[in-house]
């Protein structure tokens, strides 16, 4: 007798983890739509400066993909404010963001973690980096290895991403004092 009440319990249990994890999936695919990637147009980018206090400074210009000199220091600054979507991209679960970093002589720096981080910024004139080691409510995204062997976004997969509302700007940092140059390769949206 106990051993038929464990085999239904068993059985309950398996029924249910199913039917959860089924029910949740198809939920979350439907409510993201289930389009086509959106890859962001890199020329409609605008690269700013922040200026003190971290406001928002000079327009460095449109499409210009990377800083014009060198970083000074360690998580030095690399803003880029978006135009407005063509898409809603609250609807997509994931989002992948590659870059290229380079040195001081503009060689290329091999892929690997500790080199650059990106976040994702709600509000352009509020909190542009976010808590020290996690998205904020400003910040929806904070990858600290971005391109590294433990980043997620930089990946083909990409990185959960839950917007309440399209971002407004993208800051990308050194966090390594070797890295003087980030230049963005890729920003997409997709399932």
């Amino acid at each position: 007798m106990k051993k038929l009440g464990f085999i239904i319990a068993v059985v309950a249990i398996v029924a249910f983890a199913g039917c959860a994890s089924g029910g949740k999936s198809s939920a979350a695919g439907s409510s993201a739509g289930g389009g086509e990637p959106y890859s962001v147009d890199l020329s409609t980018l605008t690269q700013v400066l922040l200026a003190e206090k971290d406001a928002i400074g000079e327009t460095v210009g449109k499409g210009i993909l990377r800083n014009q000199t060198p970083f000074p220091k360690n998580y030095a600054d690399l803003m880029f404010i978006f135009d407005e979507f063509p898409v809603d991209v609250t609807q997509y679960q994931r989002i992948t963001i590659k870059c290229k970093y380079f040195n001081e002589a503009g060689e290329e720096i091999p892929a690997g973690d500790t080199n650059a981080m990106v976040v994702l910024v709600y509000d352009i004139d509020g909190d542009k980096r976010g808590p020290a080691m996690d998205a904020g409510p400003n910040t929806p995204l904070k990858e600290m290895n971005l391109m590294g062997y433990s980043g997620v976004v930089s990946t083909d997969k990409g990185s959960r991403s839950r917007l309440t509302k399209a971002p407004g700007g993208i800051l990308f940092q050194n966090s390594n004092a070797g890295v003087k140059f980030i230049e963005v390769t890729e920003i997409t949206w997709h399932n």
